[in-house]
């Protein structure tokens, strides 16, 4: 299970983080029904959890450019502080409710959350972390939720592409703690405590454009981290083939992770026209993609004729373990949340690259 303290930092912005860490005097909070006020307001508040890792540091960013003020809660098991700099961060468990008590009694007008935080590392402790952090959020009167999800939960369909009435079998560890978050946040949803909205999508790419932040190291299982260090270690890429697709190499379905970012302020800005309050629902879904597949030996093409460096591949034949892959559609986030992607998959290694190259001068790795 994920490390769960009583102990967490409050840190303004622009100040350089404490070594150490003081145990948190509370005041008196109490629970506040509507916390916040629209979120098609200009100015509003927003509690990221896990907005120190890739994706919410990503969206932290995206939610500034659109006048959000994103406040920050990470435990930095996997986040960088790094990602912080100059945005109002908590350093703290996102189970521990004092941590939660606090920045809310800090911040009575966060109008959303976006929950973030990774589970890869253990995802069982992760599903317990997230029912903890969802009490939390409920009891402190915070009801517009919006849950990153995993589009990995789908079985495909036959032409192996996904939409939100895919049947739902998760496969892996990973995606079955995704499931089981969205049944936790389900069932409060269903009991009158929070409106929830689950964005599904399956592997983001790229960085900000802006290149504040990025992928950081240590992601050996995502595929462009693992074509980028072939290349730089000047070693065979081991390409699987013989599948059943058009050129027999797996299908994936890259996001940039800037449009998913954007996904996310979208899906807050829609919020109450998605999810009216009294509507008789307050649970929906909205997958997020390019609505098109592309398959690993086009996303080596890809890689070529941006990166333009060497790169050899070593082509074995595919093994029954060996997953075709699948794609999602995306028609709801277009009608839906008005989203639609703007960056391609060429943009997406371009930025990938430009990224690679500053990332050890901004996180010293």
């Amino acid at each position: 299970m994920l490390p769960i303290g009583n102990l967490a930092t409050a840190r303004n912005p622009g100040v350089v983080p404490a070594t150490g860490r003081h145990r948190l005097g509370l005041p008196s909070v109490t629970p506040k029904i509507g916390v916040g006020g629209s979120i098609g307001e200009s100015t509003v508040k927003v509690l990221i959890a896990g907005g120190a890792g890739f994706v919410g540091s990503t969206v932290a960013s995206a939610c500034i450019d659109d006048g959000i003020v994103p406040v920050v809660v990470d435990n930095l098991v996997t986040g960088r502080v790094e990602f912080t700099r100059d945005r109002i961060f908590y350093q703290g468990d996102i189970a521990d409710g004092a941590v939660v008590d606090r920045v809310f009694a800090d911040h009575p007008d966060i109008a959303a959350v976006i929950h973030t935080a990774t589970i890869a590392a253990d995802p069982d402790g992760a599903v317990e972390q997230s029912r903890a952090f969802v009490d939390h959020v409920v009891r402190n009167g915070c009801r517009r939720y919006v849950f990153s999800s995993s589009a990995a939960i789908y079985r495909p369909d036959g032409d192996w592409s996904v939409s939100e009435g895919s049947a739902v079998e998760p496969t892996s560890p990973y995606a079955r703690a995704k499931v089981a978050i969205e049944h936790l946040l389900n069932e409060r949803a269903a009991d009158g405590c929070l409106r929830v909205l689950s964005l599904r999508y399956f592997e983001p790419i790229g960085a900000d454009p802006q290149l504040r932040t990025g992928p950081h190291a240590g992601r050996p299982d995502e595929l462009l981290d693992e074509i980028l260090g072939a290349a730089e270690r000047d070693e065979e890429f081991v390409l699987t083939g013989q599948l059943p697709t058009r050129d027999g190499s797996e299908i994936r379905d890259f996001i940039h992770v800037w449009d998913l970012a954007d996904a996310h302020v979208a899906a807050l800005r829609r919020f109450d026209k998605v999810l009216p309050e009294r509507a008789g629902w307050a649970y929906d879904v909205i997958n997020v993609g390019t609505g098109r597949s592309t398959t690993v030996r086009e996303f080596l093409s890809a890689f070529r004729s941006v990166a333009q460096v060497p790169l050899r591949i070593r082509e074995t034949p595919s093994t029954p373990d060996d997953r075709v892959g699948s794609f999602t559609h995306s028609v709801r986030a277009q009608d839906m949340l008005g989203w639609a992607p703007r960056y391609s998959t060429l943009d997406g290694i371009r930025h990938a690259m430009q990224w690679a190259a500053i990332r050890p001068e901004i996180l010293g790795a």
